[in-house]
């Protein structure tokens, strides 16, 4: 074996165990099996076309040397992205630390407990900040949350706004130029206006049902919003802020005027700015609003023995139930960084907070003052951290621009010539003298030495927050960096992640994110940026995007890719959109229908209807394939509104389909277009593509296939890559160019989530087109292997023509309901026990589980797996036999806490050690689940979406 081959550290079976496992499943090769498993008429006949593979050393230097090709300067252009202190502790013990970054969306709570207490640490933060009731998890960034908010407010016009169309959104014209494009896009197939105008010049007529406004808003201007929106309500107009959460720590919050919705950045509390993303969009609202607002809450509720516990919440809202009729399309959000600027408020609490946020002001209001001595003049007469000058006549803009390069500084450059400044936590004594410097050497004039910290400058009293916030314990108990790293780990223990045991979640993909992969995102060349610098100062940014674009499209068959995209369902809609683009250029915009096979994800008809189109679904037949005769029957039906199939490959039942090709002709021959949707690309790279198949444009999730880890639940990257008719229509960016000309923009940045984009880019460079194709036969393999030894005592629901699936299963649990009172869910409680995450559960298929076991785990974890599946089997059928009681057993009472089995008082019809100990390898690394299992139902009556006291809770449940 080849140790210096990445790919063989990639992928977990070894030779001699691919032998035997073939052998289980019934073939002789590797390729055997592939033939058996992946039509022939999709095959790719060629290698894929990428560069020389590389080992972990030449990759290392490779890295290294892009990096330098970006130049990290002192940037103070604002506009939403601002450097920021990421504590050491943080980036040591959670970006850094695969059990955070490699944990899955905490929808099985039990073994999710400490990123579910981070999230909720991070939810307060966001309601006591911004005066609000309830705040989410996070959303994918601050354009897209003014997005969701204004949809949000459509959804809540009032019976009579809806019977009289109204469908109008006031919008400030001083909000962020990438936020307005983001507004533009979403709400034109809405059918929503936006009438964009001055603040000052809002005429509420009876056509508005929103608006919204940016505070302080894009010029750094601080406005007194009360007035508008008491004049709003009073009209029945909901009000949505977007605001720099930082600045709430000295300005009267949204709430306390009253606002509906406050939405924005939490970039500021130490997540580095990686030329635009990722970073968690906050998004808060008031509690009677709480079923209409997007993304994922956390909520308290109780297990079983009536301890506090912590769940997702409301999910009835979201796209995996409600489908076409979901709040919104979110699915990944921003898990990762929200838990890191929860830690960051843990730490800091309210006094640090308000100390940054003090200090950048006084900073901001002393150059104001020096830099007017200077000659120019300061055109905002209150803000935070931003001042805009315009020039003495004398002084021209290019002089500042190339002093200010020469000196290694960012500034903001208006149209009009007016420079901006924006302050922010790093801005230093060297740096006040720096930015001095260039304007008085480019006015002539001589400035004073700066020797020490300027004075206090206080906000002017009727902007100044008066009320005090987060005085929870939770911060106010972790100042040192001693306690905030027990803290940390305290909570990390909670928790199932790939560091501890495969996570076997079907259509998910939760494979290796290698540590070499991961490294660079922690180097200040890649974190350091912002996101509108020039491009000559990105030139590493820009190697890796160019050459991502190139082999993602190489990977498949399309003829270019946007990376801006920043989730798969980020993607999807970004897809669709291209498709109706390219409707309307050809005069065809009625083409308004999109066929949806009844498997699909949740996400294919809630991306749908956002971009304005209308679902029609496809049958599925008793094998699990889409119908062939219902798709021709349906494409007929709709041939004249026929806009696209949205179609997933291999099908979600885990299927190669072999009469795709057919499928995608039947969509075309009716002037449709095909939808790709990505999440199953694991079993493709190397072995077919989207283009053979038939697909027009396809998104494809690097945090599945190409190696970005989850993060718990985001960030995630989901580029859409398409044929060459299509080129014409990628997303593109007002701010910077991103080499595409389209007309919409889907997310705030113009490469979306840029410093993960090195994850994949690495895991290409190095697994090379042998070892990606190698990894996708290795997936194949693995759950081929799964589902054989597993189908006497499960059932495998669908399979392919020669009885072979493709890198997912679904196995059949109903009947065991039926004969032992068994469900799916007890068995996806009782993994726990063994040390498991569950696979995904009533997904695609009711009374089921779906297992993707991923190329990278070894045979002797498939093992584990298999023999504890087959150990709860047998569990069950105890309780078949009346060995073990129907209501009284291991998998009704699962999972086992420690304070379970350690009771003093033991009634259980079964023993403590076949409750923690069910086979002998688990004693060899136990995880001991935090919380026994969780009633859902009361943690939604019950609402508490916020950090409270232990008494506070007992008292909600005596009440109870």
């Amino acid at each position: 074996m080849l140790y210096d081959n990445f790919a063989n550290r990639h992928i977990g079976p070894r030779e001699n165990e691919i032998n035997e496992m073939l052998k289980l499943i019934g073939v002789s090769t590797l390729n055997e099996l592939i033939e058996q498993t992946v039509p022939a008429g999709i095959r790719l006949h060629e290698p894929l076309k990428l560069q020389d593979v590389l080992t972990e050393r030449q990759y290392y230097r490779k890295i290294l040397s892009i990096a330098a090709k970006n130049k990290v300067f002192n940037t103070y252009i604002g506009m939403g992205y601002y450097d920021t202190i990421t504590p050491a502790v943080i980036i040591r013990n959670v970006f850094e630390n695969p059990v955070w970054y490699t944990s899955y969306t905490p929808y099985q709570a039990e073994i999710s407990q400490g990123r579910l207490e981070a999230l909720l640490n991070y939810q307060t933060m966001i309601c006591e900040l911004t005066g609000m009731e309830i705040a989410n998890a996070s959303l994918l960034d601050e354009a897209t949350a003014a997005a969701e908010a204004m949809v949000m407010m459509m959804n809540l016009r009032t019976k009579q706004m809806i019977k009289n169309e109204v469908n109008v959104v006031l919008v400030d014209e001083k909000i962020w130029p990438q936020t307005h494009d983001v507004l533009r896009t979403r709400a034109f197939p809405l059918g929503i206006e936006l009438r964009i105008q001055a603040r000052e010049n809002f005429e509420f007529t009876n056509d508005i049902f929103g608006i919204i406004v940016q505070y302080p808003n894009s010029d750094g201007e601080i406005t007194d919003y009360s007035d508008l929106v008491k004049t709003a309500h009073e009209k029945e107009i909901k009000v949505a802020v977007a605001t720099d959460l930082l600045s709430l720590a000295i300005l009267i919050p949204p709430g306390e005027w009253d606002a509906d919705i406050v939405f924005g950045n939490s970039q500021r509390f130490g997540i580095p700015m990686g030329y635009g993303g990722p970073h968690a969009a906050f998004f808060a609202t008031r509690d009677e609003f709480k079923r209409s607002m997007p993304g994922r809450i956390i909520g308290v509720s109780k297990d079983v023995h009536g301890n506090k516990a912590l769940r997702m919440a409301l999910q009835i809202r979201e796209q995996h139930i409600k489908r076409e009729k979901a709040t919104s399309n979110i699915c990944t959000a921003q898990a990762l960084l929200a838990t890191m600027a929860g830690f960051f408020g843990v730490y800091h609490g309210q006094e640090g907070i308000k100390n940054i946020a003090s200090r950048i002001h006084n900073i901001a209001a002393f150059l104001a003052i020096e830099i007017e001595k200077l000659g120019y003049k300061q055109l905002n007469t209150h803000f935070f951290d931003t001042i805009r000058f315009s020039l003495p006549k004398y002084v021209k803009s290019k002089d500042i621009i190339r002093l200010s390069l020469e000196f290694e500084i960012n500034f903001r450059y208006f149209e009009n010539g007016e420079i901006g400044i924006s302050i922010d936590e790093t801005t230093n004594i060297e740096n006040i003298a720096l930015i001095l410097e260039v304007f008085a050497k480019v006015a002539n004039k001589n400035r004073h030495t700066i020797s020490e910290y300027p004075k206090y400058y206080s906000i002017d009293k009727k902007f100044a927050r008066t009320s005090a916030f987060m005085k929870q314990e939770v911060f106010n108990k972790y100042r040192s960096e001693t306690d905030i790293l027990r803290y940390i780990k305290n909570l990390e223990h909670k928790d199932i992640s790939l560091t501890h045991s495969m996570i076997p979640l079907g259509s998910c993909t939760m494979k290796l994110s290698a540590a070499l992969e991961m490294i660079p995102l922690s180097w200040i060349e890649f974190n350091g940026i912002h996101p509108f610098v020039p491009k000559n100062q990105a030139c590493g940014y820009h190697e890796i995007i160019e050459e991502l674009r190139h082999d993602l499209a190489e990977i498949t068959g399309m003829a270019d890719v946007s990376l801006m995209p920043n989730s798969g369902a980020a993607g999807e809609y970004a897809g669709l959109m291209v498709i109706q683009a390219y409707h309307i250029s050809k005069g065809e915009g009625h083409r308004n229908t999109v066929l949806i096979p009844s498997s699909a994800h949740g996400t294919n008809p809630a991306s749908a209807v956002m971009a304005g189109l209308k679902t029609v679904v496809v049958a599925c037949n008793e094998k699990g394939n889409i119908d062939l005769e219902d798709i021709k029957l349906k494409a007929e039906k709709y041939k004249d509104t026929l806009s696209s199939l949205m179609i997933t490959y291999p099908s979600t039942h885990g299927v190669f389909e072999s009469s795709v090709i057919d499928i995608c002709d039947v969509i075309h021959k009716n002037g449709g277009q095909v939808y790709m949707d990505g999440a199953n690309m694991n079993a493709q790279v190397g072995l077919t593509s989207p283009k053979i198949i038939g697909a027009d444009v396809c998104h494809l999730n690097l945090h599945k296939t190409f190696a970005i880890p989850h993060g718990g639940g985001g960030p995630g990257v989901g580029p859409i890559a398409v044929a060459g008719h299509l080129v014409g229509f990628l997303p593109s960016h007002s701010v910077i160019n991103n080499g595409h000309t389209g007309v919409n923009t889907v997310s705030a940045a113009p490469w979306g989530s840029a410093s993960i984009l090195a994850v994949t880019y690495g895991y290409i460079k190095m697994m090379g087109a042998h070892g990606l194709t190698k990894a996708t036969k290795l997936a194949i393999l693995n759950a081929n292997y799964i589902a054989k030894a597993l189908e006497k005592n499960f059932g495998v629901l669908y399979t392919g023509k020669q009885g072979r699936i493709a890198h997912e299963m679904i196995l059949e649990c109903k009947h065991f309901k039926t004969t032992s009172g068994i469900t799916e869910e007890d068995i996806a409680k009782r993994l726990m026990d063994y040390g498991f995450h569950a696979p995904t559960l009533s997904f695609p298929v009711r009374g089921t589980l779906m297992v993707e076991p991923t190329e990278s785990e070894s045979k002797a974890e498939l093992d584990r797996f298999i023999d504890a599946m087959n150990s709860i089997y047998n569990e069950i059928k105890e309780i078949e036999e009346n060995i073990a009681d129907k209501l009284d057993n291991v998998l009704k009472n699962a999972p086992h806490t420690t304070e379970v089995v350690c009771a003093d008082k033991w009634e259980h019809s079964y023993s403590r050690e076949k409750a923690a100990f069910p086979l002998e390898w688990v004693k060899e690394n136990k995880y001991w689940v935090p919380v026994s299992r969780i009633d859902n139902a009361w943690g939604d009556r019950n609402l508490i979406c916020t950090c409270g006291t232990p008494e506070e809770y007992k008292q909600l449940i005596k009440q109870e």
